[in-house]
């Protein structure tokens, strides 16, 4: 029992490292997409090589994985990053943003077709009402503006929604591969990324502050973050972790709103009620039968 519990906590910190991403994005501005998810993944994927150089052989060995887990997590990476890129770029943030914020509720409800996983009704109501909370916060209480000619862009955010719900649960079938293994994918990602960068992109000498910027996003949302998620997925609460991913909208608000990069709205604090009570009873549905 005490596995379990660890592989999900890892999944809820992925999620808490996560919700700085905005953030550090924020701290970027300027850089090209594609050279912020280069950089960001060749410093999680050397992080992750420096730590198997320290292992010895051991750590190289830990690398190692079936072609078909190393398939899932590269595209998963890079597709969904990708993906969103061009679904801001197509389309409105605020639609494209909410779309997105459909994979926890695309992960709980593909974590029902796993063997042995049952959503119990509490979960579902926790996880709808993260949901609602997520609405708020992207719309800020406000109407949306859903247009034709904006369907690519909502294509590929509600893509890379599906994608990324899928990798998650579908990772479960490479448990024995070791999160470590991430560093691969990691490394294979920086190379996507730069060569569409290179293809699409002119590059841009980062400054010193968006240096630290990068190093900080390679070694927390891009990086650990990667490694805490992927133990959680194959040995934690799927679903769970589904219905908690919702924290990451609402702290990624409040860590703007605090460092003076967003402003505070009463809409926010009716965001956070809602997800606290439904983060509340998707954790109570645990033993609830």
């Amino acid at each position: 029992m005490q596995a379990p519990r660890n592989a999900t906590l890892a999944g809820l910190l992925a999620i808490l490292l996560w919700s700085s991403l905005a953030l550090l994005t924020v701290a970027t501005a300027g850089l090209p997409p594609f050279q912020v998810l280069a950089t960001a993944f060749a410093v999680a994927g050397v992080l992750g090589l420096l730590r198997a150089g320290a292992r010895g052989r051991a750590g190289w060995a830990e690398l190692r994985q079936p072609a078909s887990a190393l398939a899932l997590s590269t595209t998963a990476l890079f597709g969904y990053h990708a993906l969103y890129f061009i679904a801001l770029k197509r389309a409105p943030a605020v639609e494209a943003n909410l779309l997105n914020y459909m994979w926890p509720l695309l992960i709980v409800v593909f974590a029902g077709f796993l063997p042995g996983v049952r959503i119990r009704p509490l979960q579902w109501v926790g996880t709808l009402m993260g949901l609602a909370a997520a609405v708020l916060l992207v719309t800020g209480g406000n109407g949306l503006d859903v247009s034709a000619s904006h369907l690519p862009g909502y294509l590929a955010a509600l893509t890379a929604a599906v994608i990324w719900a899928g990798y998650s649960v579908l990772n479960r079938r490479h448990a024995q591969v070791p999160s470590a293994a991430i560093t691969v994918a990691c490394l294979l990602v920086a190379l996507l990324g730069a060569g569409v960068h290179l293809l699409l992109e002119r590059s841009v000498a980062p400054t010193p502050g968006q240096w630290l910027a990068l190093l900080a996003m390679g070694a927390g949302p891009t990086g650990a973050a990667f490694w805490l998620w992927d133990t959680g997925t194959k040995r934690g609460d799927i679903a769970l972790l589904g219905s908690l991913s919702y924290l990451a909208p609402l702290l990624s608000t409040v860590l703007l709103v605090l460092s003076g990069q967003a402003q505070a709205q009463p809409v926010q604090a009716l965001a956070l009620v809602l997800l606290l009570a439904g983060a509340w009873l998707s954790t109570r549905s645990r033993g609830a039968g």
